[in-house]
C-alpha cells in the first residue's frame, strides 16, 4: 500500500475511534422507593414488568430494580459522581 493510502486509512481508523468513543449514554437511576441513586452508562430491561437492570459505577455491583426513575445525565455529571477513570 502506498504511503498516501495508508495514512487515509489510518485517518479512517482514527476518525472512527473518535466517534465510537464520544457517543456514550450516561443515566442516573433513582429508586423511588429507597431514595438511592445509581449511576450506569448501560440499562436493560429485566422482564416484561418495567423492571430494569444496570451496573452501577460507583459499587460495581448489579442492581435490579423493580419500578425505577431513569434520567440521561452529561458525562460531567456523570464523573462527577462516579470520579474520573
Amino acid at each position: 500500500m502506498k504511503q498516501p493510502a495508508k495514512m487515509l486509512v489510518l485517518g479512517a481508523v482514527l476518525a472512527s475511534a473518535a466517534v465510537a468513543g464520544g457517543c456514550a449514554n450516561y443515566y442516573m437511576v433513582r429508586d423511588p422507593a429507597t431514595g438511592n441513586t445509581y449511576y450506569t452508562t448501560d440499562v436493560d430491561r429485566a422482564g416484561d414488568a418495567g423492571a430494569v437492570r444496570f451496573r452501577d459505577e460507583r459499587t460495581g455491583s448489579v442492581v435490579t430494580l423493580p419500578k425505577s426513575e431513569v434520567r440521561e445525565i452529561d458525562r460531567y455529571g456523570y464523573r462527577s459522581a462516579v470520579g474520573s477513570k
